[in-house]
Parts: C-alpha cells; structure tokens; sequence
C-alpha cells in the first residue's frame, strides 16, 4: 500500500492524457457538466489535487469501493487513507466539495426561521448526517424567531443506539438563551439498513414543564 502522505511516483502525463483532461475541462466550464459520468468529475477533481497523474483508474476504483458518488464524497478520511495512490492532497480535494455542498445546502436556511424553512433543513441534515453509519444525536438551539444560535453534537453512539441525556441539553439551552430546540437523530440501519434522518422541534418551555 502506498504510503497515505504521497501519492505513488509516476510518469509526467501523455499527450494523449493532457488532451482528456482539457477536453473534461471544456465539457465542466462548457456546459455540458451534467453529461459527465460521476468517474469523470471524480477524475478532474483528483486531477487538480495530483496534477501529474492518470487519474481516471484511480476515479474508478474510489467509485467501486465506496459504492456511489455521494458515499465517496462523504467518505471520512481514515477510510480514504486506505485506498492506494490517492495520498492526502486527493483526500483534502474530496473534502473541499463536501465542505463547499453543505455549505451551499445550509445556505437555504441560513439567516431565516428554521420552521419556515423546514425543506432546506432536511436537505442539509441528510446530506450532512445521511452518510454516516454511527448514530448520532444533534442539537440546534434556535432562538426566539425560530432562527439558528448553535448546531452542537449531543450524542455518538453505536452502530444502533445513542443516548441522549435531557438535562444537559435543557442546561445548554439557557446558556444559550434557547426558546426552542430541534433535536435531530440519524437512523443509519433502519428501516431495511436504509438511512433516514428524524428532527424533532421542541419549544425549551415545553421540555422545562413551564407550559
């Protein structure tokens, strides 16, 4: 296995590969993006990252071992040290465009009442938390307008359970000055080992008996 750091030595590009590589840039910049097959996008990203390589096998390969486009992007990086050649310039490539994605995503709510924008936040907690195969509990702390003040980690557990203790979060919640809570719990293996996300919207008056 090559060592993670570098990438494995290899040959400057052919000319015949220098010209696939400009013609995927011309298709990306063109217009045609959407014509591209997944390896295709996943092979110029990595070509910008290892710029002196035949990235196309190595696009593929990645493809095959994490199964999907979607699953590779989010792959988290102990997992991508273990595929050879790709090394830790490739692995910050692949994160770059799934920091920029969800940021994108969190965009749609960014700035405006959560509960109004209830479709956006669905579409950033899936993409955030859908990929991962632990169970996690998150807490977003909102503020009187429905509006987000903090998106902390509550819980981390197994594969099948995580735990959630009601105190800490209720004490976290008037730290904050919190007028309500959206308690968020992925579900990697249910149902059928499908991966759904369940938010849950709870006013802190609620939770502390006062109404």
């Amino acid at each position: 296995m090559a060592n993670a750091d570098t990438p494995a030595p290899v040959p400057d590009l052919a000319p015949d590969h220098a010209g696939h590589r400009s013609r995927l840039r011309g298709r990306l910049i063109g217009g045609d993006a959407d014509g591209m097959a997944d390896y295709e996008l996943v092979e110029y990203l990595l070509a910008l990252a290892i710029p002196r390589r035949d990235t196309k096998p190595l696009a593929k390969a990645l493809l095959r071992e994490f199964g999907s486009l979607a699953q590779l992007i989010s792959a988290d990086p102990e997992s991508l040290r273990r595929v050879d050649g790709l090394g830790e310039s490739g692995i910050a490539a692949l994160k770059i465009v799934q920091t920029a994605s969800l940021r994108l995503l969190k965009g749609g709510f960014r700035d405006k009442p959560l509960l109004s924008s209830w479709d956006a936040l669905l579409d950033w907690l899936r993409a955030d938390m859908g990929p991962i195969d632990i169970e996690r509990v998150r807490v977003l702390y909102l503020n009187a307008r429905n509006m987000l003040i903090r998106d902390e980690l509550a819980s981390e557990g197994s594969i099948d359970q995580s735990a959630i203790y009601v105190r800490e979060v209720i004490k976290r919640a008037l730290e904050l000055g919190a007028s309500a809570i959206i308690l968020v719990h992925n579900h990697p293996t249910w149902p059928f080992r499908s991966r759904s996300i369940t938010p849950h919207h709870l006013e802190t008056q609620r939770l502390l008996g006062l109404s």
